[in-house]
């Protein structure tokens, strides 16, 4: 009778590293964290699926706090570059990118508001 050993890691070996695509796409949107409500097949699922969006939005202004540094950012490089530089193709597009992270700002803070003070029903 032979005993072989389990071929699972020890617990203190470190969790294989993400891919730096995916670890950017997770720094940067929030979707991941969240679960659909609308896929539900029942009552009981939704409501499940609705708690764990609720305990998950604590993480929003963390999202939004990186989302106001890039709009920031952008501003700032878009100023740059009509003020300093004059490159004003370039400052458009720094421009419409602080827009475009602004946009996504309000839905942040939308999200948010939504799923912290919203009620059950």
């Amino acid at each position: 009778m032979r005993i072989e050993k389990e071929t699972q890691p020890p617990h203190d070996a470190p969790a294989p590293e993400m891919p730096f695509r995916r670890l950017l796409y997770r720094f940067l949107f929030f979707d991941w964290l969240f679960r659909d409500v609308s896929a539900a097949r029942d009552r009981i699922e939704r409501h499940a699926a609705h708690q764990h969006n609720r305990k998950m939005s604590r993480y929003l202004p963390v999202y939004l706090r990186r989302w106001s540094f890039l709009t920031a950012f952008d501003f700032a490089l878009g100023v740059l570059f009509e003020k300093v530089l004059q490159a004003g193709l370039l400052s458009a597009w720094f421009f419409t990118w602080s827009c475009v992270t602004l946009t996504g700002m309000v839905v942040i803070t939308v999200a948010w508001v939504i799923l912290n003070h919203a009620r059950l029903s």
